[in-house]
Order: structure tokens, then C-alpha cells, then sequence
């Protein structure tokens, strides 16, 4: 069989190894200067000023949006787009804060929200914030939504869980509005095991994620920091601020495993990029010219960081065939994320407004996808290639 993940880590031999030593000469385990260097350094590899790490990506988005409550950028029944193909954390936490779900449309040739269908949305549907999700190593024109939540004055977030590394000429995924949130679990581009980060340029937003993610206590801020935050609310001595908790948080923090593999795992991510973009390139050139398949356009991408190998049959009908095929190479496979969420029993249960998502729609119903990671051998994309001639 040829399933969706080879490895849980990328070179594992040498991550499992570095792993056991680690172990066996640390005294530490809980966050610590680990998972400071990790966040230093994924910042920097993103170009971002701060990085924050999670236990998970879900946490990174629950923690993000709990800051921005925190902070009054947010407020309970604001409206918040997000992307109608997305994961379930990265719609359950407007819900659960008492904002307003909003989807927006996606196009099933970018399998992404574009400005397109942000700008349809806007016409009928004014937004505080768009949560847009990253999909599968593919994004819209993120330059041109940008612009357009400028304009419209709207916070726009990313979750780029399913696309670190994949690069526009106006910047790398996930750079493109206040923040955005990055997953490292297993199969994802950079693996932890479980493990998430925050990226952003915003001083006062990174102070709230690092007190909201640890109960609302200031023991993770930089001296200067806490002593602003014990002089604002009073807090006379070192000894009373070990108990003050300054704003509603949580307890997401990642242990020091977590920041030990993410230094690892970060010192090969442009080779597993490289990888899992070639393998998708030489998949897609193999059925191009299948007109039951629809290519994804990403020529507005310079470097596509594959998160795995989407396929868009021309009808749901279509799709039978296809999955019959993998099924019996042995090939593992996937439904295009989530489809429509809003079709999911969740959101059905808890939204009020319905919306229309033809796009979507779609996508779910004659898409799914299979692996790509770069330990796939000649042989196995040559059966992959194979199911879709």
C-alpha cells in the first residue's frame, strides 16, 4: 500500500536518534529554552518578527482568536469569514467565542477562496475579520485579498497549516495578514508529533498569545513586559505576580520534545519542500492533458509547497471511477478535506444563516486527494501516475 505518510519525521532515522540523546541529557521536559529557540528561529525562517508555539495547530487557533477578544480587536457577534474548504478547529472557535461564522465561497481551479469570491461575499455580507485557510499547500491570490481586507478595513488571518513554504512574489504563505497559524502534526511539512506556532509582526498581539496561552500569567514575558503589565494592574511584589492572571487563557503550551524536533525538523524543511514540490509537478505533467481531471492553477506561485496531491475530477461522477482506481492500486486516499463545512453535523447543529457554496460544493463532491512526502520512490508516483492516465 501506498498510504498518506511514510514517516512521522522527515529524515527519521537521524530525528529518532537526535531525539533519544536529547532525552537522555535533558533535565527539562517542560517549556523551556527549547521552544524559545524554535520560536526564534521558524520566525525567522518565515520572516516574521515573533513566533509563539502550541501544543497543536487547533490551539494556535483557538489561542489567536482568544487574544484578539482579549485585546478588543475582536467582539462576541462580529462577523468572521473563513474559507467554505477548511478544518473544523479553524471554524469551532468563532463559534464557540460567540462570533458570527461566515463562509466564503471557494474556486474549485484554486481550490482556495479568491478575491473573487471574497468580493462576492462583501456585497451581501460586511466582515471584522477573514480567517482564511491555506489549502493543501495551494492559496488564492493572497496579495490581491490583502489589498481588498485593507480597503475594507477587515483583520485578515491566515491558517497555513497545510502550506509552510509555499512562496508568491509578494511574500511566503502566511505572511499576508496579522497573524497566522502553522500545525507540525504528523504528515504535515515540519512534524512534531503534535505541535502548532502563531507567526506575527504585532508587539501587542504577541504579549496577549504568550499570556493566553499559559493560563493569563505574565512568567513567559520578557522583563519589560511583565514589569508594564505588574504596573498596570497594581501588582506590588515578584512573589504576588507568580499567581496574577491578567486576561481569559489557557493552558496550550508545548513541552520542550516539541521545540528539540522543530529545531530539527526546521534545518530540513527547504529540502522536504523541494521534494514534495517536485513530486506534485512531475504527478501533475503525467495527467495534464486528462480532460477528466481539472489541473489546479498555481502559476501565481513560485514555489508550490505540496501538502499532498489534490485531485478535481470534471463531475462527481468522475470521481467513482478514480477513487476505484486508487483503491485498487493500494493507493491511500482522502476526501478533499472537509467539503463544505458547513454541510458537517457541527456547524449544521450550531449555525443560524445558511450560504450558498456552489464552488465548494463541488470541490467536495468530485474531489479527494492522496500523499505526497518526499520519501515517495519513482516507483510508487509512477502508480499514482498510473491512476490517473
Amino acid at each position: 500500500m501506498i498510504p498518506l505518510n511514510k514517516e512521522t519525521f522527515f529524515k527519521e532515522k537521524e530525528a529518532i536518534e537526535g531525539l533519544c540523546d536529547f532525552l537522555r541529557g535533558s533535565s527539562k521536559f517542560s517549556m523551556g529554552s527549547q521552544c524559545r529557540e524554535f520560536e526564534t528561529s521558524f520566525a525567522a525562517y518565515q520572516g516574521r518578527k515573533y513566533g509563539v508555539c502550541f501544543n497543536s495547530g487547533a490551539s494556535a487557533n483557538l489561542c489567536l482568536l482568544q487574544s484578539l477578544l482579549n485585546l478588543g480587536r475582536l467582539r462576541r457577534g462580529e462577523a468572521v469569514g473563513f474559507s467554505g474548504l477548511t478544518w473544523s478547529t479553524n471554524v469551532m472557535p468563532l463559534m464557540q467565542f460567540g462570533l458570527t461564522p461566515v463562509p466564503v465561497d471557494c474556486s474549485p481551479e484554486f481550490i482556495n477562496v479568491t478575491s473573487r469570491e471574497l468580493e462576492e461575499r462583501l456585497k451581501d455580507q460586511p466582515l471584522q475579520c477573514l480567517f482564511i485557510t491555506n489549502a493543501l499547500g495551494f492559496t488564492g491570490d493572497l496579495d490581491k485579498i490583502r489589498d481588498l481586507c485593507d480597503q475594507r478595513g477587515i483583520i485578515l488571518l491566515e491558517d497555513n497549516c497545510e502550506s509552510l513554504g509555499t512562496e508568491l512574489p509578494a511574500g511566503k504563505a502566511g505572511n499576508f495578514g496579522l497573524a497566522a497559524t502553522f500545525s507540525f502534526y504528523v504528515a504535515h511539512h515540519l512534524s512534531t508529533i503534535e505541535g502548532g506556532m502563531i507567526c506575527t509582526d504585532d508587539d501587542e498581539l504577541h504579549e496577549m498569545l504568550v499570556i493566553s496561552r499559559a493560563n493569563g500569567w505574565d512568567r513567559n514575558l520578557d522583563p519589560a513586559a511583565q514589569k508594564r503589565w505588574r504596573d498596570k494592574y497594581g501588582v506590588a511584589s515578584e512573589f504576588e505576580s507568580k499567581y496574577t492572571f491578567y486576561d481569559l487563557a489557557y493552558n496550550l503550551r508545548p513541552t520542550e520534545i516539541t521545540g528539540f524536533l522543530g529545531l530539527h525538523q526546521l534545518k530540513h524543511i527547504q529540502e522536504n519542500v523541494n521534494l514534495r514540490e517536485k513530486n506534485y509537478l512531475a504527478i501533475e505533467r503525467a495527467f495534464s492533458a486528462n480532460d477528466e481531471l481539472k489541473a489546479l492553477k498555481h502559476g501565481h506561485i513560485l514555489k508550490l509547497s505540496s501538502f499532498a496531491v489534490p485531485i478535481v475530477c470534471a463531475s462527481p461522477e468522475l470521481r467513482a471511477k478514480y477513487l476505484a482506481r486508487f483503491q485498487e492500486a493500494e493507493v491511500e486516499v482522502r476526501p478533499m478535506i472537509a467539503g463544505n463545512i458547513c454541510k458537517q453535523p457541527f456547524y449544521r447543529k450550531y449555525a443560524d444563516q445558511k450560504y450558498d457554496l456552489p464552488g465548494t460544493d463541488f470541490i467536495g463532491q468530485a474531489g479527494f486527494y492522496c500523499g505526497n512526502y518526499p520519501e515517495l520512490s519513482e516507483d510508487e508516483i509512477k502508480v499514482i501516475v498510473g491512476c490517473l492516465s
